[in-house]
């Protein structure tokens, strides 16, 4: 049998992970988690009935779980599984293997506080406006294909946006329809 998990031989796959660029660790690198602490925290802001049950889980840690459940697709229990099973998950939400996982209750309530706040979609949002930024989109799939896929980039022409502004399709786009489908709309040169 194996001979367990020393600190070495985590540190080691840490490390092969790191050289292999990982999904999660490109996420890792890309995403200012920070930024989101605002948000989340408005999930704790009503008053606790009592100081009974558990200490709520760290809301960048929640999202980092519902943003693993998104990409790739799998439920609240399959994610308490994975997230226990695998070490580029932990490591992911910074956990190491003693520690506690959140359960499939837990997830679902924090996805449930943020839905009824009105939250979930904005953050969404802002999670893909920092992939954008960086030249990539989240393409969520199965367990094994999860993947960050660089944008195509667009250009479109300076009377091309002002046609889009007034509604219209620019002159040329429709000769083409395959290109048109795929253009972005709002695309526009920083």
């Amino acid at each position: 049998m194996g001979q367990g998990f020393g600190k070495d031989k985590i540190e080691h796959r840490h490390a092969k992970l790191e050289q292999k660029k990982d999904l999660l660790v490109r996420l890792g690198e890309v995403i200012e988690w920070e930024a989101f602490r605002a948000s989340l925290e408005t999930v704790h802001e009503k008053p606790r009935k009592s100081k009974a049950g558990r200490k709520t889980h760290d809301v960048i840690l929640m999202f980092k779980l519902l943003i693993l459940q998104q990409l790739y697709n799998i439920s609240d229990d399959e994610l308490e599984y994975q997230v226990n099973d695998r070490l580029s998950f932990m490591r992911f939400l910074g956990l190491g293997i003693g520690d506690s996982v959140p359960d499939a209750t837990s997830v679902w309530l924090f996805r449930k506080q943020l839905r009824e706040l009105g939250l979930i979609e904005a953050l969404f949002e802002q999670f893909d406006g920092y992939l954008r930024s960086h030249g990539y989109q989240a393409k969520g799939g199965q367990i094994i294909d999860a993947t960050l896929i660089p944008v195509p980039k667009q250009h479109n022409r300076k009377e091309d946006i002002e046609q889009l502004e007034q509604g219209e399709i620019p002159t040329g786009w429709m000769e083409h329809p395959k290109r048109f489908e795929q253009r972005d709309l709002d695309a526009r040169w920083m």
